[in-house]
């Protein structure tokens, strides 16, 4: 009987042990932590260069294991950190969520593995938003000859000119800006898509024509410049 007892014991054991362990979520010990920066895309930065910064005061959600929904979320302090607490030991995903322009939030993850009693630290999660972010710039330049009544009265970059842009999918124009000092125009917070560039020139009866370029769009957060000068002649 002692050694039936002997063996039954530990088995019995191993199994109390074993419903005692729970899957991922709250009850445990462990602590799961981390950052969120905030990066930001403004337009009129014809570098689309982005500016850092902590993101205080996000949301941050947990999902448990393989769960399709999250089951918790905290708040960042000022310092942009955040932290779950009283976790079990398994995997996680930690998400917050970027912004684009038109207010569409996509979630921005990562994972994490929890030890038991352990405090596991999140990668850093970098989450984007600004007017510019999801979108590209197209840049190009127009230079210009100047005649008055057939008479040439010199040339240079065509300063104030007015640079059309349109969809190739669309029959008119959706924007148009005007050409800087140094001959540049640029066309900001640009989708992929395929776009006709277009602006006017004359002949030397002033008989208005177009000038355009194609350009297409296949990537966010590119500069998109036209290789070659658009050359015009201008009656003043």
């Amino acid at each position: 009987m002692k050694k039936l007892l002997l063996v039954i014991l530990p088995i019995l054991l191993l199994v109390a042990l074993n419903s005692c362990n729970k899957g991922e979520g709250e009850g445990g010990t462990g602590i799961i932590e981390g950052d969120v920066m905030r990066v930001l895309h403004p337009d009129d930065n014809y570098n689309l260069e982005t500016d850092t910064t902590v993101a205080a005061k996000v949301d941050v959600f947990i999902v448990y294991g393989d769960d399709t929904f999250y089951g918790d979320d905290v708040e960042t302090d000022d310092k942009g950190h955040y932290r779950f607490k009283y976790m079990n030991p398994g995997n996680y995903t930690v998400f917050a969520y970027s912004t684009k322009p038109d207010g569409e939030k996509i979630a921005v993850s990562q994972e994490v593995e929890l030890k038991r009693g352990a405090t596991a630290t999140v990668p850093t999660i970098y989450i984007h938003e600004g007017k510019a972010y999801g979108t590209s710039m197209i840049k190009g330049r127009v230079y210009a000859k100047y005649y008055h009544n057939g008479n040439y009265r010199g040339e240079g970059w065509a300063y104030d000119q007015r640079v059309f842009i349109k969809r190739d999918s669309e029959s008119y124009h959706f924007d148009d800006v005007r050409v800087g000092m140094d001959g540049y125009f640029y066309f900001q917070k640009i989708t992929p898509g395929d776009y006709t560039i277009f602006t006017f020139t004359e002949n030397m009866n002033e008989i208005p024509d177009t000038v355009t370029r194609s350009v297409k769009v296949e990537e966010v957060g590119t500069i998109y410049e036209i290789a070659d000068t658009i050359n015009i002649i201008s009656n003043v």
